[in-house]
Parts: C-alpha cells; sequence; structure tokens
C-alpha cells in the first residue's frame, strides 16, 4: 500500500492530532535559540517530565494501523497479523527518541530517510507476510511525513530558511488527501465490473431452451439447475503396452461436466440435441457462481455474423453483452489465466469459414497460455484429430441410459410443474422399445416430454406424432428459430431431406443392416436427385449428402467411410414410410416373422391408408401364429382409421392369448418376445390365477427387456393374492438389484411372504426396505452380515439358512429374538441348545452339523428332519419337553432310532413320513398306533413302492381322517391301506415330475373318501 493509498485511508485531519502526543507541548513565545533542539528533548516518552509510556506509544501506533485496516476497501494485510503490525510500527515510533539528530536536520532528511532511520533503529520485526512488511513501511513513511509537518508548525521552530518547505509539504498532503479521495486503487475497477459480470452470465445462461417445439402449453424453456444433468463423455486413447505386445486403444468415460478438470483444451462432439450447448451453458454459470474463472461463451453462429472474429476486447461487445468493461479488462483475464473460453457450434458455421476458426482460436492459445478452453462440435463438421496436435482432447458425449432419462423425465415435468403427467410417460419409456430407442438425448427426451403433455397422455397410442414432429424440429424448425443463417453450402426443404433420408432408410432396412457405405449412400443420394425439384442444382451427390450428415441431425458417421441412422427408431420410421408410399406390403409381410421389422411393419400401418392397413392386418392374422397375432394386435394403437370387421378379428383372435390363463400359455407369451409387455393387462379385472401368469410372463422377459418388464411387474405389487407376490418376490435375481427393491419389493405385503437373500448386494437392499418377517439366505453369509442386512432383527419371526458353510455356530442367531420359526438346511451347525431362549415353535433341520441341542429345546410345536439322528429311540433326540403336534421324518432319519419313543408326544396330531431309507416295522407302527390325538398321516409313495411289506404290517389306525400320498410315479398300489384306515375322509394325490395319476382306480378302493389330485 503506498504513502499515497495510504493517505487516502487516514486523513491527515485525523492522525495529527496522535502523533502529537508523541512531542512535548511547545513553550509560549517565539522559542528563538541559537542552536536548534534535540529529538531526544522533544519526545514525551523520554526524560523526567515524560507524559506517555511506551506502553501507550504501542496504544497509539495500534489505533492507527487499526483505522487503515477498519476503513472502506481491500484489507491491506491478512487481518491476523494486525497486532504484529502495530507492535512493530510503535517500536519504529520509540525510536524517535534514540536519534542522533535535531528537529532542523529531521525537516531536512526528509520523510522518506526519517522513516528508513527509524526502521534501520528499531529491531527488525519477524514472521510478517509481505503484505505486512510492504504495509508497515509505508505507514511508517505516512508517519514520518506528518511528524516533520508538525515540526515545521512549531512555535519554537526558528529556522526561517524552512518557512517554504513547511508550505510544500503542507500542499503534497492536501493534494495526496484530494487524490485519493477522486481515484479508486488499481485494480478496483476491473473488481467491480466482474461484480456485475458473473452475476450477468450466471443469470443469461442459466436456462434450458428446445428449440422448434411449438406445442401449446408445454415450456419450450425451464431454469438450468431445476434440469441440468450430467451426461457421459467418451474418449479414445492409446494404451502403450511393452515392446513384446502391440499398443492398443481403449474407451474411457468420464462425466462431461468434468471434462476441462484435468485437460485445459478440449474439442467436444456430439449428435444433434445432445446436450452440447446445455454443458457449455452449465459450465459458464458453474464458473461464474464459483468466481474461480471468468467464463466468455461464445457461439460461432453468433460471431461470424460480424465476418470477422472478435478480438478479447470485443468478447463481449460481440456476443450482446450490455456491460462495457475497463479498457483491457479481458487481456489482463486471459494473461493471468484465470478464463474459461467456451466456443459453441463449430457446425454451425460455414465450412470455409472452418479452418479461419481455428487460426483465430490457436493464436488466441498462444498468446495467452494458461487458460482453459473447450471447442464444441457435432461429429461429423471435421475430420478426427483437427485439433490433437495442438494439445486439444477430443471428447464424444455419450446417448443417455435409463437411469439418466428418468431422472431428465422427472425434472422436466417438475419444471412444467405437470406432475400428473410424470408415472404414466416413464411406464411408456420402459415399455415401448422404440420410443426408448428415440430418448437418448436431452433434445428429444425434451420433445416426448412436452408433446406427451400436449396430448394430455396421448403419446402411447399416437407414436407417428412424435415422429413427425421430430422430424419437423430437426429438418426445419430447429435451425431457423435458432437464428442460424445459411451455412453456404446446400438449402434443402423439409420435405426434400425426408425423401432422400427415407430412401437411405429403406436400402438399410432391405439389407438388413443399420449401417451403409458412404459410396453406396453417395449411389441412392445420386438416383434420388433427379426427382427432388428443389434439390436441383444444388450440388453433387457428396455434397448434398455432406450438408444431410452435418444439419439434418438424422445420420452421422461412427467409422471412417460410413454412415447410420442416429437412433434405429428414425430408420424405421422413414423405411416404413417409403414402402407404404411405394406400395411394398407384400415386402413388409413376408418379412414379418423377422423380429427386426416389427417396427417397420407396425408404423407402416399409421403411414397407410385405411384400405392398407386392412390388408396388412388380415395377412398377419392369417399366418395365425402367436407372435403375429400380438403384432397384429400391437398395430391396432397405430391404425386410426381402420374398418370395425378388422378391428374385431384382431381383438378377438387376440383375446385368445392375453391375458394368459395357465402357465403353459404365459410360455407361449414369451417366445413371442418383449412385444408382449406392452400388451399385458391388468391387475384391474384380471382372476387371481390370470395375475400370476401376467407376472410370469413379464418376469421371463426380464432378462431381455428388464425395463418394460420391471413396468408391468410394478403395477402388481399391490395385489393382495400370496401367489402372485411369491411370484414377484422370487423374480428379484432377474433384475437391477437396488431397482427391483425400491420399485417392487418393498411394496409388497409381506404377510406369509418370504424374501430369498443370494448375495451381498441382496443383503444390502434388504437392509433400506421396511422390515421384512419372513426371510431366507442361501449360500455362504458370515453370521454378522445376515444381522447386518437386518437393522430390526426383532421383527424377524421366520427365517431360512440354506446352503451355508459358514454359518457353526447357531448362538450368533440369537439376535433375532422374536424368532418362530427356523429352517436350518446343509448348515454345519451346533449348539442347538442354544435356541432355547427363542420363542421358536417350528424347527427344520436337513443335514445340520449336530442335533444333540434338539432334545432340550422347550416350545416346539412343528419339527422337521431329514438326516440321520443319534441315539437308539426318538426320545434321545427330539425335544422331550415340548408340546409337538406336526413331525416330518425324512431320508435317513429312522436309520438308527426307528419310530421308536414316538408316543412320548401324544399330543402329535399329524405324521410326515418321507422317502425313507430303512423298513419301518410292526413295532414302529405301534408308535403310532398309540398316539390319541393323530388324524392326519402324509406317506411318501417311495415307502409303497420300496418297502411294501412296511403297508402290511401297519395296523389299523381308526383315527387317520386325512390320507397324503405324494411323489407318486406309477400307480401305486394302495389297496393294502383301505382296511388299515376305516375312519378315512380324505385322501389327497401328489404326483412325481408330472406322471399321470389315473383318478378312476383310487375312487373304486375309496368310494366314500373325497379325492384331490394336485398335478406338477
Amino acid at each position: 500500500m503506498e504513502p499515497a493509498v495510504l493517505g487516502g485511508k487516514l486523513a491527515s485531519g485525523l492522525i495529527t492530532p496522535l502523533l502529537k502526543k508523541l512531542f512535548v507541548p511547545a513553550a509560549p513565545g517565539a522559542g528563538l535559540v541559537d542552536r536548534p533542539v534535540r529529538l531526544s528533548s522533544l519526545v514525551s516518552f523520554k526524560g523526567e517530565k515524560r507524559t506517555l509510556t511506551e506502553k501507550d506509544v504501542h496504544k497509539l501506533a495500534a489505533h492507527l494501523v487499526a483505522r487503515a485496516v477498519d476503513s472502506p476497501g481491500e484489507a491491506p494485510f491478512p487481518p491476523d497479523e494486525q497486532t504484529a503490525v502495530a507492535d512493530a510500527l510503535a517500536r519504529r515510533l520509540l525510536a524517535l527518541g534514540d536519534l542522533d539528530m535535531d528537529d532542523v536536520q529531521a525537516v531536512r532528511l526528509g520523510h522518506r530517510e526519517l522513516a528508513r532511520k527509524l526502521e534501520y533503529g528499531a529491531p527488525a520485526p519477524a514472521g510478517l507476510s509481505t503484505d505486512a512488511r510492504y504495509f508497515l513501511g509505508n505507514a511508517t513513511e505516512w508517519a514520518c511525513l506528518q511528524i516533520l509537518e508538525f515540526f515545521t508548525r512549531r512555535s519554537t521552530f526558528v529556522a526561517r530558511t524552512l518557512v517554504e518547505q513547511t508550505r510544500t509539504q503542507a500542499e503534497l498532503i492536501a493534494r495526496i488527501d484530494e487524490l485519493m479521495a477522486r481515484s479508486p486503487r488499481p485494480g478496483s475497477q476491473d473488481r467491480t465490473f466482474e461484480r456485475r459480470y458473473l452475476p450477468y452470465v450466471a443469470e443469461r445462461h442459466n436456462h434450458i431452451t428446445i428449440y422448434g417445439i411449438d406445442l401449446r402449453d408445454s415450456p419450450d424453456r425451464w431454469p438450468l439447475e431445476v434440469a441440468y444433468l450430467s451426461l457421459e463423455a467418451t474418449a479414445t486413447e492409446e494404451h502403450h503396452l511393452p515392446d513384446e505386445h502391440p499398443g492398443a486403444s481403449f474407451t474411457v468415460q468420464l462425466p462431461a461436466d468434468e471434462a476441462l478438470s484435468t485437460h485445459d483444451r478440449v474439442l467436444l462432439r456430439g449428435d444433434a440435441g445432445s446436450g452440447k450447448t446445455t454443458l457449455v451453458q452449465w459450465l459458464a454459470v458453474t464458473a461464474a457462481r464459483d468466481g474461480d474463472r471468468i467464463p466468455y461463451v461464445l457461439p460461432l453462429r453468433t460471431l461470424i455474423r460480424a465476418g470477422q472474429l472478435p478480438s478479447p476486447a470485443a468478447f463481449l461487445s460481440s456476443t450482446d453483452c450490455p456491460h462495457t468493461p475497463p479498457e483491457g479488462w479481458t487481456e489482463r483475464v486471459l494473461t493471468a489465466g484465470r478464463a474459461l473460453v467456451l466456443v459453441d457450434g463449430l457446425d454451425e458455421i460455414p465450412s470455409a469459414d472452418r479452418h479461419r476458426t481455428r487460426d483465430w482460436l490457436l493464436s488466441l492459445i498462444r498468446a495467452f497460455p494458461g487458460n482453459r478452453w473447450l471447442l464444441t462440435s457435432r461429429p461429423t463438421a471435421v475430420r478426427p484429430d483437427w485439433l490433437a496436435g495442438e494439445g486439444f482432447r477430443e471428447l464424444t458425449l455419450a446417448p443417455m441410459r435409463r437411469p439418466e432419462v428418468k431422472t431428465f423425465v422427472e425434472r422436466w415435468h417438475t419444471a412444467a410443474q405437470a406432475p400428473e403427467y410424470e408415472g404414466p410417460l416413464l411406464d411408456s419409456l420402459r415399455t415401448k422399445r422404440d420410443l426408448a430407442r428415440l430418448a437418448t438425448n436431452p433434445l428429444m427426451c425434451g420433445l416426448i416430454c412436452a408433446l406427451h403433455r400436449e396430448r394430455r397422455g396421448y403419446l402411447p397410442t399416437g407414436r407417428k406424432e412424435l415422429y413427425d414432429a421430430a422430424l419437423t424440429m430437426l429438418l426445419a424448425r430447429r435451425d431457423l428459430e435458432r437464428g442460424m443463417r445459411s451455412l453456404g453450402e446446400v438449402e434443402l426443404g423439409e420435405e426434400a431431406q425426408r425423401e432422400l433420408l427415407q430412401r437411405l432408410a429403406y436400402a438399410l432396412v432391405l439389407s438388413g443392416r443399420t449401417e451403409m457405405g458412404l459410396g453406396s449412400a453417395e449411389d441412392i443420394v445420386d438416383r434420388c436427385l433427379p426427382t427432388v425439384a428443389s434439390a436441383a442444382g444444388q450440388g453433387d451427390a457428396e455434397t448434398v449428402l455432406r450438408r444431410l450428415l452435418l444439419r439434418s441431425g438424422l445420420l452421422r458417421q461412427p467409422a471412417e467411410g460410413v454412415m447410420d441412422f442416429v437412433h434405429r427408431t428414425f430408420q424405421d420410421y422413414l423405411g416404413a414410410r417409403y414402402a407404404v408410399e411405394e406400395g411394398h406390403l407384400d415386402v413388409l409381410t413376408s418379412h414379418a416373422d423377422d423380429t427386426q421389422w416389427e417396427d417397420m411393419i407396425r408404423l407402416a400401418v399409421a403411414h397407410a391408408r385405411p384400405r392398407e392397413r386392412a390388408r396388412l392386418l388380415r395377412r398377419l392374422l392369417s399366418r395365425n401364429t402367436p407372435r403375429l397375432t400380438l403384432l397384429a394386435l400391437a398395430c391396432l394403437e397405430h391404425a386410426t382409421t381402420l374398418d370395425p370387421g378388422t378391428r374385431a378379428a384382431v381383438e378377438s383372435q387376440a383375446a385368445a392369448l392375453i391375458p394368459p390363463r395357465t402357465a403353459e400359455e404365459a410360455k407361449t407369451l414369451v417366445e413371442a418376445g418383449p412385444l408382449v409387455l406392452e400388451l399385458l393387462p391388468g391387475p384391474e379385472g384380471l382372476t387371481d390365477e390370470e395375475a400370476k401368469n401376467v407376472t410370469v410372463t413379464a418376469s421371463r422377459l426380464g432378462a431381455e427387456e428388464p425395463e418394460g418388464s420391471l413396468t408391468v411387474l410394478r403395477r402388481f405389487r399391490g395385489h393382495p393374492h400370496i401367489d402372485v407376490r411369491r411370484q414377484l418376490a422370487g423374480t428379484w435375481d432377474r433384475f437391477d438389484t437396488a431397482e427391483y427393491a425400491a420399485e417392487v419389493l418393498d411394496h409388497l405385503e409381506r404377510t406369509e411372504l418370504f424374501l430369498t437373500c443370494k448375495s451381498a448386494e441382496h443383503r444390502s437392499a434388504i437392509a433400506r426396505m421396511r422390515p421384512w418377517h419372513c426371510l431366507s439366505f442361501l449360500g455362504p453369509h458370515q453370521a454378522e452380515e445376515i444381522l447386518a442386512a437386518v437393522p430390526t432383527p426383532g421383527t424377524v419371526t421366520k427365517l431360512e439358512l440354506r446352503d451355508n458353510p459358514l454359518l457353526t455356530d447357531v448362538g450368533a442367531l440369537l439376535g433375532f429374538d422374536s424368532l418362530r420359526e427356523l429352517w436350518l438346511s446343509y448348515c454345519p451347525a451346533e449348539g442347538l441348545n442354544q435356541l432355547s431362549s427363542l420363542p421358536l415353535t417350528h424347527l427344520s433341520c436337513n443335514g445340520v452339523g449336530d442335533v444333540t441341542g434338539l432334545r432340550v429345546l422347550p416350545s416346539i410345536r412343528r419339527l422337521t428332519l431329514t438326516q440321520e439322528l443319534p441315539g437308539t429311540e426318538l426320545t434321545d433326540v427330539l425335544p422331550v419337553l415340548s408340546p409337538l403336534e406336526t413331525l416330518f421324518l425324512g431320508r435317513n432319519s429312522t436309520d438308527n432310532t426307528g419310530l421308536r419313543g414316538l408316543r412320548h408326544w401324544s399330543g402329535l396330531r399329524s405324521l410326515s413320513l418321507g422317502p425313507l431309507a430303512t423298513e419301518l416295522t410292526n413295532a414302529d407302527w405301534q408308535e403310532v398306533a398309540a398316539l390319541p390325538e393323530l388324524t392326519h398321516l402324509h406317506l411318501n409313495a417311495g415307502i409303497i413302492r420300496n418297502f411294501p411289506h412296511s403297508i402290511h404290517t401297519m395296523p389299523e389306525l381308526p383315527g387317520i381322517e386325512a390320507l397324503s400320498v405324494n411323489s407318486m410315479r406309477t400307480a401305486e398300489d394302495l389297496s393294502a391301506l383301505v382296511p388299515r384306515l376305516p375312519g378315512l375322509r380324505s385322501l389327497t394325490l401328489a404326483d412325481d415330475n408330472g406322471q399321470p395319476i389315473p383318478v378312476d382306480r383310487y375312487t373304486g378302493l375309496f368310494p366314500d373318501v373325497e379325492i384331490t389330485v394336485h398335478e406338477s
């Protein structure tokens, strides 16, 4: 801070009275003496009659420094150094008393030299920053200037030769005060301007505009911070391998808005509507708000109008900025490396101007290194590596992914204040595959949102209108409304462009490809040009094709010498239009079996006239295959005008397929492919069985079309029937874990519904859902991981653990303190006795490490055992203290014990005997006969097949009222059971692997018994 600047902060009228305290008051009279007075006798803090102490001098210095710091303007040094600066200034003032000179010598010396004497006479300050030391030196000079002026005004000052000097000092001080009052400090003009400019940039670019949309009630612009989402950019980079291996290129991905974080120079390519300009706006707004960079948004279509590309001084005026910067401001920003230069739309200027633009840009970069530069362009505007030699990194905006599309739709409807249309549109985007293929960039997503809202949700049944609007926007309205003038080459009208594009599209469709060589494309355009009047004389086929590639927004070059459509759905739409115009309906139906032609046929129905529609649909029905019948049904949404007979025929034939009434019909629908998803009904109006089969159909299509399948399943998440809920819970593995949990599982009614967890991802998702009461963990999971997946283990009442080699101690499960039912299968668990503290009523053990602890469990009512048991009687291992009511004994469970000791559980009501490995004896059956409450007996048919003698040794069991025989493979002979079960009232038969059961045979054996058959 210069003394003059400091004088602007400490006016002499305020500082002089403070400094006067440093000196002894002048005596009365002229005080003329024969020699000057020494300074040591003038200061007030030395001698016998001192009026100031050193402490007072420190306070005075602190006051002076505080005045300078607290005054308006920029702080001269960091605030935490204020005390140190004040102390240093006080030490210099105290050095006045030690100077070996008189007042006359001091005045002659001048204020700067006097300040230097004080600096040498005081201890050097330690630890001060550069700014603080600079301020201290200038403050000392200013104080000396005031001191000398004070000397010249003393009445005892008799040196007449100093009178003129006194006047000069006073004039200098007055002029400095006046100058600082009128002149701002250096650099303040720049900072003042930037405080106006940056908010202007943030406000000007804080919106998104969709050009070319003329829909009523739909916004064409909305706040940037509401609608912006970060897109992905890709770059192809060389990977250098060791010498013995050749180099390879690979693709890297990064968020597009971080493109300049690692590279100062970026060329960003992107198709029409991919979000290039929106990204430029976002970078400008972010930089303006952060204040770390000064953004300059330079749209080339605007700059090129003036003919001369702007110099830095004209950056703002050339873009119609209303603020006028200080002279040389932009150059100072660029020279300091503080600029973010965003040059947008290289493709939007004539090709002849692009090389001139490159030279202009490179000259700026070389003149002002250290800044950040972004240039945007469509992919085909300039060749690859156009700026690579100048250190530019090339990035390409990637298509939007499903999550990004969802986020865009949500934000668009928030900005448009139309939340009621958001959900139906998202469902349509999930189930309509051609719509999903179209919605891959912000431009098309915005158009879809706007058209859907404009039509009050009519979009799913009027897709042709969407394509028509999209083509009008891309081929004509967008460039017009953006104010783009001719690019100096070919100017084609909308219809002329459609004609050329649909010829290219139909050629691709017929070839069964989605890409075409540029040479072949030029041949097609060349043959077509004579029939397109508006294209006559505008150039050869190569020039016209280049114009379509650059500006139509529908074609692109994915590789050198190759072209394709940016969206397959546009290829199908334009190809279908041409096929109908040329009367190629037979070509369409001849390819109906090819799933690649599905969209072509549906869109042909949309383009066709009523009689042509009827012909197409009836030809599809005549093939009498489920898929083509369903294709005809899907075509009805495009048939705005159709004779009632054809419509009725389609609906009648499709009604036999949808909704699926059996598992077999569901399988047939799955074979028809993802087309089915948009035709599946419900849940309203469906029976429970139909609802279940609809969910089965959608589930099985999950791997092929997860988004569409999820949309269908989401509709059934509130269905009350247990079979539907089980189907929804059981198909988790076919979908993204977190998404399916949030969209379906977390909404299901939990009653009697198990959720199976197989992985760490499943565990993580369970932890984020509301509590599940019934859980199954399949595979290796640490006990700690299981507990961590259940934030509230006290809510779990049923738990199944299968195939878990990590579970060795069941004591780890005691955290589930409300557990009532537990299934342990193939777990090396020990310590079952620890479960006695839990309220268990149902326990199942299959392949458990040690079951000896079973005996002490007190509350078991249902017990299932499928493994070899220790001991010689059931009472040696089964829970003797529990009031068993239901018991299942499976393979090997009776090898050592038989049924000995079974009578101990006199309250047993149901006994199930599985595929035993040991024959039952009469003594075993006597244990059964001794059970007074037993009414239900379940036998595996393997006992009857493998141990027929066991049945013949069975005594009469008059208390058995219900018999079940499962796993029947042949017509097993049950006649031996008839006399032994005289009280039988119901018989249930279940097959094994779909083996038919001869019901008539058993009806004769059990004439008075109700027979139920379960076939798999």
